[in-house]
């Protein structure tokens, strides 16, 4: 089999992953030797890998085994991921919270840990926490600096950035008032931010997320250039509401920290919409874009 730069998934059989593949594909028209396509047929000129499984749910992970398996093999430098749904994942027997948790389970070695980033040009947002309870939101100082790194890591070397200035924002509104409020700013944040600063990562003590992302939104919004070239969260919807308000068509779901870079757009699956030919097409542009644009 020939060698690729990216392979896009075509997602969930009933949403709208096929639509919003072809739009996107015919409106960037990228070179036909970087593509592969896996899943269910398209009407594009561009190498496919057909999926034959019945079961949704079946045919999402199937296609995430063998984008998985190029990768693994060194034919793929990178993946983008059409929109599946985890009750669909769930319901066929696979008990995971996302595409981002399937793919670190097919692809991680030696430890490595799947991080998830959102990214809407020079707006980067990562979470420390994915898809879990707000009760269930544990934060761990090791764990803290180890995916600080491979932020940091990604910035120098995806974006050419020396020395990338990191922002961390609070768990606890107002920073924990001193603890009033909660203690993990004084227990958790501000000693792995300590250690970081040992390291010379360039990462501050924990900010109010709500001034934090109305200093960057502003910016952003201005067009003007952002205090921080990226923002730690310490939960889902404490990162992704504000980037989402602010770009939801250019915020794209992006893994790192494994061997292959991921893309996914921030839609959904829109199942009621699907089968329509009115799906909007920007995200997963912005998706492909992307990981062509980071997979080298």
């Amino acid at each position: 089999m020939k060698n690729y730069k990216i392979a896009i998934t075509t997602g969930d059989k009933k949403g709208i992953g096929k639509e919003i593949t072809k739009k996107a594909l015919d409106f960037l028209m990228p070179d036909k030797k970087e593509v592969v396509i896996i899943g269910e047929k398209i009407d594009v000129d561009y190498d496919f890998i057909e999926i034959h499984e019945e079961n949704n749910g079946k045919f999402c992970y199937k296609s995430l085994e063998t984008a998985c398996l190029l990768a693994k093999e060194g034919k793929i430098k990178g993946l983008t991921t059409s929109p599946v749904s985890k009750a669909q994942l769930y319901n066929a027997g696979y008990c995971f919270n996302g595409q981002t948790e399937v793919i670190e389970k097919l692809l991680a070695h030696d430890n490595q840990k799947a991080q998830m980033i959102f990214i809407a040009e020079d707006l980067k947002v990562m979470l420390l926490t994915r898809h879990c309870a707000l009760k269930d939101i544990k934060l761990d100082i090791n764990e803290i600096i180890e995916q600080t790194k491979i932020l940091n890591n990604f910035l120098i070397e995806k974006y050419n950035l020396e020395d990338p200035k990191i922002a961390l924002c609070a768990l606890n509104p107002h920073c924990g008032e001193e603890g009033i409020l909660g203690r993990e700013e004084i227990d958790i944040l501000k000693p792995a931010v300590k250690k970081l600063n040992e390291l010379k990562i360039n990462i501050t003590n924990p900010i109010s997320a709500d001034a934090l992302f109305a200093r960057i939104g502003k910016e952003y919004i201005n067009k003007e250039k952002l205090s921080y070239d990226a923002i730690l969260s310490c939960y889902h919807d404490q990162g992704l509401c504000p980037i989402k308000a602010l770009a939801f068509d250019k915020a794209i779901n992006t893994t790192i920290g494994l061997d292959i870079i991921r893309t996914s757009p921030s839609s959904g699956t829109a199942y009621d919409i699907a089968g329509k030919n009115i799906a909007n097409p920007d995200s997963m542009i912005e998706a492909i874009k992307l990981a062509l644009k980071l997979s080298n």
